[in-house]
């Protein structure tokens, strides 16, 4: 695994949503392209930054009321549109224009697991954590990323036995492994 890479700009939005959420004492991880980019050796320079953070209902609306007040873009009509999702829509804006940020809450026993195992990887100076590799691996089975799944597992520090076990832990089973 390696540090985080990105651009400029996506490297100031993880920065400021890491710099809230720690404000706000919560546990959380960065997924998605942040996470691809520490594992798979990539830049960060386009689509979303996602992090999935350990939060209670009541959180969700600090997150929001706080990120308006620290340079991100909140929408009304879509926080409301995602409540049922357990997801916050911002935008990180800077001189450079804007860059989607998805903070999602960590909502069941799985994804709470996931970010309390969480390993911590370095973007610039800032230590964040990012998924294991197995977790991230399920992660991208579910979005179907077939490409960056088998580069993942093919990595020598993956732990294949772990991803059987996680997928069997969820009711998948261990054939799914084999695709």
């Amino acid at each position: 695994m390696h540090p985080i890479r990105a651009t400029a700009r996506y490297s100031r939005a993880i920065h400021a949503i890491a710099e809230l959420l720690g404000k706000l004492k919560m546990e959380a991880m960065f997924v998605g392209g942040a996470a691809r980019a520490a594992w798979l050796d990539a830049e960060l320079s386009s689509g979303a930054v996602d992090v999935l953070a350990v939060m209670t209902a009541q959180q969700k609306g600090q997150v929001a009321m706080m990120a308006a007040n620290r340079g991100f873009r909140v929408e009304r009509e879509e926080l409301d549109a995602t409540e049922e999702l357990d997801l916050i829509p911002l935008n990180w804006m800077d001189e450079e224009g804007e860059v989607r940020v998805h903070v999602l809450m960590a909502s069941n026993a799985l994804y709470g697991r996931m970010v309390s195992v969480g390993i911590a990887t370095e973007l610039e100076d800032r230590t964040v954590k990012i998924p294991r590799a197995e977790d991230l691996a399920l992660m991208l089975l579910m979005a179907e990323d077939q490409e960056a799944m088998q580069h993942l597992t093919s990595l020598p520090e993956f732990d294949l036995q772990a991803f059987r076990e996680r997928l069997l832990s969820i009711g998948l089973g261990g054939e799914a492994a084999a695709e």
